[in-house]
């Protein structure tokens, strides 16, 4: 059992003072306010429930940066998959395991604890499983383990290239399967993970699952996650109206019982009545603002879907950048610059940090199937402490600490325990060193395998 003590923090109620939370079994037990600090309590700044980072394509942390070049026709998602895809045929388990152990470290030092794993690198490069179908899976588990963060893994259906069931690439091959080896995958991921991480599922998009395959995917769930990819790019919108004269999450609400267990992620581009739709079907919408703009997808349209009593989190997805103040920051300024207004995101007279936080939190929990993002009793001990002495946060009160983290540039993530376990101290993963020394010996022979 271990006791932590807060100067102030956020709890469901708003900010406190003098916070005690005792954490047991990697929950919160109890949590105290206008308490003294006790003898043997472990003293700390400013407490905030650690947010969940719901959309990570692991891998794709060892490519950051080497997809910047222009090349001699117009880049887009579209060429930017190219490198991907040579990254993803070179990798081997291995490889992903200390990947995904960097990437898991630096979002817990960013401040987010636990991650949706989106993954679906499942097979050797020949496109054959594994004699253990579930060994990449199992490699992403021993990630998330090593670096202490919670875990969501969504095994990936991958069937086609493009709506209507059309022939999967060659590329692709390491993500394909039908729907036999897939439900068996599921089944094998599930008993890998035992109880330590929550397993749904993940039809890829509507362009990778044709729907009798989309309703057998889901079909696997339960009562568990379903994500998806849709709507990131005009071109998926105008090929998704030339295959059922219909847009992409249109089709989906008409089609599929989306709810409360959904995710859709990105679902940039979508119209007036798409954002009322899918606002009151009560699943999140999945965006990942720094991706988003990496690659060119185009802005959500935020406000029109707050308004509408929508519910979103934040990813990190391709992890070109991993940082839970960037994510905020940039959902709102993608606003700002669409609109050319500020503080798009908050509520008239509320603070924007404070809106942008509280939202993510519940939406990140909902789509990770996890009892996580608050400070309150039976809650996941997921909680990020601040430093409460930066000059940054000097003067700060209540709303405006969020303010300056996520607007400031304010770097004051001091600790983080995930499952109630203390993972980052002084701003550094416990296990930063040994986990970069084998990231960067992979990251090094993986771009000289894919040409970069």
């Amino acid at each position: 059992m271990t006791t932590l003590h807060f100067e102030r923090a956020l709890t469901p109620v708003g900010w406190a003072g003098d916070v005690r939370i005792r954490l047991e079994g990697g929950t919160i037990a109890s949590v105290e306010h206008d308490a003294p600090a006790a003898h043997g309590d472990e003293r700390c700044g400013i407490g905030l429930p650690a947010i969940g980072n719901l959309h990570s394509h692991a891998l794709q942390r060892a490519m950051a940066g080497l997809a910047e070049r222009r090349g001699a026709r117009a880049d887009s998602f579209w060429t930017w998959r190219e490198a991907m895809y040579r990254h993803a045929l070179a990798a081997t388990p291995e490889d992903l395991e200390a990947i995904a152990a960097q990437a898991y470290v630096e979002m817990l030092e960013a401040g987010f604890g636990a991650v949706a794993e989106f993954h679906y690198l499942h097979h050797d490069p020949s496109g054959a499983p594994y004699a253990n179908r579930a060994e990449m899976a199992e490699r992403i588990a021993a990630a998330a383990e090593e670096a202490g963060i919670g875990l969501t893994l969504l095994p990936v259906f991958y069937a086609h290239a493009g709506f209507g069931g059309v022939a999967s690439l060659p590329e692709q091959r390491r993500f394909v399967n039908d729907l036999d080896s897939y439900a068996a995958l599921v089944a094998d991921c599930r008993r890998a993970c035992g109880g330590g991480a929550v397993v749904g599922v993940a039809p890829h998009s509507l362009r990778a699952a044709t729907p009798d395959e989309l309703a057998a995917v889901v079909a696997l769930a339960g009562d568990a996650p379903v994500h998806l990819h849709v709507a990131e790019q005009t071109a998926e919108v105008e090929a998704c109206l030339a295959w059922v004269g219909a847009r992409p999450v249109q089709w989906l609400l008409d089609h599929a019982a989306v709810g409360e267990t959904w995710c859709l992620v990105h679902a940039t581009h979508i119209d007036t009545d798409e954002v009322l739709a899918l606002a009151r079907s009560g699943a999140v919408a999945g965006l990942c603002p720094i991706t988003e703009a990496n690659l060119g997808d185009g802005v959500f349209p935020a406000r029109a879907y707050l308004d509408a009593g929508g519910r979103f989190g934040l990813g990190s997805d391709s992890n070109v950048e991993i940082t839970v103040a960037g994510e905020l920051r940039l959902m709102d300024y993608a606003q700002r610059l669409a609109t050319r207004a500020r503080n798009v995101c908050a509520p008239h007279g509320g603070s924007t940090g404070r809106a942008l936080f509280d939202g993510a939190a519940v939406g990140a929990a909902q789509a990770l199937g996890r009892r996580c993002g608050a400070l309150a009793a039976g809650f996941a001990a997921d909680i990020v402490a601040l430093d409460a002495h930066s000059p940054l946060l000097a003067g700060r009160e209540g709303d405006a600490v969020l303010d300056t983290w996520i607007f400031g540039g304010a770097r004051v993530v001091d600790r983080v325990w995930s499952g109630g376990h203390r993972v980052v101290v002084d701003g550094q993963h416990l296990r930063r060193e040994p986990v970069a020394a084998r990231f960067g010996a992979v990251a090094r022979r993986l771009a000289a395998a894919a040409g970069a």
